[in-house]
């Protein structure tokens, strides 16, 4: 078994952030633009951080975030939600357990209280502290093959729709709590789909996992001989901050070279240079 850090607990078992209405990418959720002395949170590396960090067994910092995520526990510890002992730039699990106090602590209840910071929480956050860059969101909810998603989770569809050459059909979409029992929780909030392949080729549904994973989803073929499911692809978009936390673990596991069940076996699937949606439109 390996050694998970006390850093590494799990997370708190609470609903997945709402959808909320998209905002350009690279533009300023300025707390206070008149003052040049404001710290500056990344909230693509920030969001990133606190998917993969809860999922390591040990404190190595998520490239690229140390900065934005010391920001974000400065101004938790400010509000007394979080140690001065864990304000060290890793976004793990007491990070994401005191976000989600300061979620609840602005009314956030639900979808809105999962511990990643959105848009809106995070901007209320860094009020005379830091200003907000390439901020990211699910954008609202719309639906696909009769399947509820999510505007951001579509468009990554549609990408990867286009570079596989099939037609995407959803067995299973997002926000659907109390839905399939062998989901284990990871459909409860958004930019989770279950693909159905079944009459799909070898070849084809290789092409199509490679596809999915590109544009950004951590994406796994799964078996009838995993569990009772039919044949089908699991994809996570990965950085939606809408996730439910099962999901969140997800996501953090494919980062680490892992399938995304609970076993935690080596990934099975064609290898590609992961990718956030944003870092691919880019």
């Amino acid at each position: 078994m390996t050694q998970i850090n006390r850093r590494t607990v799990a997370l708190v078992p609470v609903a997945a952030l709402a959808a909320a209405a998209a905002v350009p990418a690279g533009r300023a959720l300025a707390a206070d633009p008149a003052d040049p002395a404001l710290a500056v949170v990344d909230m693509e590396a920030a969001v990133k951080a606190a998917q993969i960090d809860p999922r390591r067994a040990d404190h190595t910092l998520t490239p690229g975030a140390k900065a934005s995520v010391l920001a974000i526990e400065r101004a938790l510890q400010a509000r007394r939600l979080l140690a001065a002992e864990w304000v060290d730039g890793y976004f793990g699990s007491q990070t994401v357990a005191a976000y989600t106090a300061y979620q609840r602590s602005l009314g956030y209840r639900g979808l809105a209280a999962n511990g990643i910071p959105g848009r809106a929480s995070l901007s209320q956050l860094g009020r005379g502290r830091f200003t907000v860059t390439r901020p990211v969101g699910p954008g609202v909810r719309t639906t696909w093959t009769g399947k509820t998603v999510n505007a951001r989770t579509a468009a990554m569809l549609r990408a990867a729709q286009r570079r596989a050459g099939v037609r995407i059909v959803l067995d299973q979409g997002s926000y659907n709590p109390g839905g399939d029992p062998t989901s284990v929780g990871t459909h409860d909030g958004g930019g989770v789909v279950d693909i159905n392949v079944r009459r799909m080729p070898t070849a084809t549904r290789t092409a199509l996992l490679r596809a999915l994973r590109r544009v950004g989803f951590a994406a796994w073929l799964r078996n009838p001989q995993q569990d009772d499911w039919p044949w089908h692809i699991h994809a996570v978009a990965i950085s939606d901050t809408d996730l439910a936390p099962q999901a969140q673990h997800q996501v953090g596991d494919f980062y680490l070279g892992l399938n995304g069940l609970s076993g935690r076996d080596p990934d099975d699937g064609p290898r590609v240079v992961i990718r956030t949606w944003e870092e691919v439109q880019r």
